[in-house]
């Protein structure tokens, strides 16, 4: 992993400094430099950061101030010459604290802490959480979203099939058994040579008749034991 750095200080010597040190640490790439607070907002908007290496006594606005007063900034490690700020600068969460003149040995030993930190977020992201929640398909010449929890049921016509959502419906060239391996199969089912429905949205089973609010869809004779079987294990409550 590398992480994207940015520098914020107002001494020239110690951003030189600083660039050095990030040119000569593997894991980490400079891709953004600025001389107080008030312009790092700009530059911190325009590129994709992971850390920033920010000093304290700047004109216009300290780092303690710009701390206080931005959001969800990207980790941060402090760099400056007055060590009375570190208790403070903890107490905002910062990565950790750097006091001016520093070695390359204690610039890559903090650096490790946010490297440790990142590699541990990325690790504790649950598989369920990274984008499984949706879906694109292509309609109309153009690529459109579709929520799992919005997809009400799907119909086929020949080398087609609709997409019936809550709010919409759409035309895809697409067989049914294409779109139904890419559906997760604890929230989609077939029914029907050309039905597949959401089983969080069957409202009530009548016979062989699923209704899925005002839709009637016919139960097709050779999937009557896969609905049974998703009522039985998982929904039915019986005496």
């Amino acid at each position: 992993m590398v992480l994207n750095c940015i520098i914020i200080d107002d001494e020239p010597i110690a951003r030189k400094l600083l660039q050095e040190y990030i040119e000569e640490t593997d894991f980490l790439k400079l891709v953004g430099v600025a001389e107080n607070p008030v312009k790092a907002i700009s530059v911190i908007s325009s590129v994709q950061a992971d850390l920033i290496f920010l000093d304290i006594n700047m004109p216009k606005m300290s780092g303690i101030e710009f701390l206080k007063s931005s959001n969800n900034l990207p980790m941060v490690i402090m760099t400056t010459a007055y060590g009375q700020y570190a208790l403070e600068g903890f107490e905002m969460a910062v990565i950790d604290y750097l006091v001016k003149p520093f070695s390359l040995e204690r610039f890559i030993k903090a650096s490790r802490k946010a490297l440790q930190l990142a590699v541990l977020k990325q690790n504790t992201i649950k598989p369920e959480e990274e984008n499984t929640e949706y879906f694109y398909v292509k309609c109309d010449g153009k690529i459109e979203r579709v929520l799992y929890n919005e997809l009400i049921y799907v119909e086929a016509m020949a080398n087609y099939i609709t997409l019936y959502t809550i709010d919409d419906k759409l035309v895809v060239y697409l067989t049914i058994k294409g779109i139904l391996e890419k559906l997760p199969p604890e929230k989609f089912m077939q029914v029907h040579k050309s039905y597949l429905v959401n089983k969080d949205k069957i409202n009530t089973i009548e016979g062989n008749m699923l209704y899925l609010g005002n839709t009637k869809i016919n139960i097709g004779s050779s999937y009557n034991d896969v609905v049974m079987s998703f009522l039985l294990k998982n929904k039915l409550i019986k005496r």
